[in-house]
């Protein structure tokens, strides 16, 4: 088959002659026509210019000894020609050997053109590896900061309203605060007072206009936590905390025992 009325597979051949990914017989082929294609050996010389572009920044290699052992052990079995003919095989010698040193060159720039593109896709892969890592290491970083910081807005409560109880002299005894976000009241005793062992300390909210509601029974520990709504201690309302038999009364009859701290609950700033 004529290559030349065939450009496209011609230089596809050619392409592939010149990176060394074409081999064996079809490379033996490709060298026999293009010894008697001027314009094939063009080809093929034009694509090892564009491989050798490649390899530019790439240390020089040049074709090793035994490559030229080779090309004068192929020369040495070609025929031997009459004495007649001495001086047209020396000249097709010549040329054959012009041919073998280009295409033994081609076949180097091939090989230090397919070093050079695999040396820079494995840069490549290696550079987007790492940068890929990176990406990675920076993600699971910024999750983390995410999940200690969504942590810490959930532990840290958002304060709306606050009351300060206080006694008959006035005496602070007691620091309310209501956090709407968790919909939570938090009472912390501020002063010394400890009911019984047989009593309850049990918290009211006195709403205007309306009658005692019971919010929760306090127990023992300093700092006490009660589920509320917001509708339920937002200002205007008065919170109280009356003296009760152990575990409290029911809320709908209001206090039953002395009220010991009582305070408003207010907007806080």
């Amino acid at each position: 088959m004529n290559l030349l009325n065939h450009p496209e597979l011609a230089d596809r051949l050619a392409a592939a002659y010149s990176l060394g990914t074409l081999r064996g017989g079809a490379r033996r082929r490709f060298e026999a026509h293009a010894r008697q294609n001027p314009a094939l050996r063009a080809a093929a010389l034009a694509w090892q210019e564009r491989f050798a572009g490649i390899t530019e920044l790439q240390r020089a290699e040049t074709p090793s000894p035994n490559v030229w052992k080779r090309i004068e052990i192929d020369l040495a079995q070609q025929p031997q020609a009459p004495a007649t003919a001495a001086e047209p095989l020396v000249r097709n010698w010549r040329q054959a050997l012009g041919w073998w040193r280009g295409a033994a060159l081609g076949g180097g720039l091939a090989t230090v053109a397919a070093l050079g593109v695999s040396v820079y896709l494995g840069g490549e892969v290696q550079r987007r590896e790492a940068e890929l890592a990176q990406i990675d290491r920076a993600r699971n970083t910024l999750a983390q900061q995410n999940v200690q910081l969504v942590s810490q807005l959930q532990a840290h409560p958002e304060i709306r309203y606050v009351a300060v109880l206080a006694d008959e002299r006035s005496s602070a005894s007691m620091l309310v605060t209501f956090d709407p976000k968790h919909n939570t009241l938090t009472l912390k005793r501020l002063g010394a007072f400890q009911e019984g062992p047989d009593k309850s300390l049990q918290l009211w909210a006195l709403p205007p206009g309306g009658g005692p509601r019971s919010l929760g029974v306090l127990g023992g520990n300093p700092v006490v936590r009660l589920a509320a709504a917001e509708s339920q201690v937002k200002d205007p309302h008065m919170l109280a905390v009356s003296l009760e038999p152990k575990g409290g009364v029911p809320g709908e009859g209001g206090p039953t025992g002395p009220v010991l701290f009582k305070g408003p609950m207010l907007s806080a700033p």
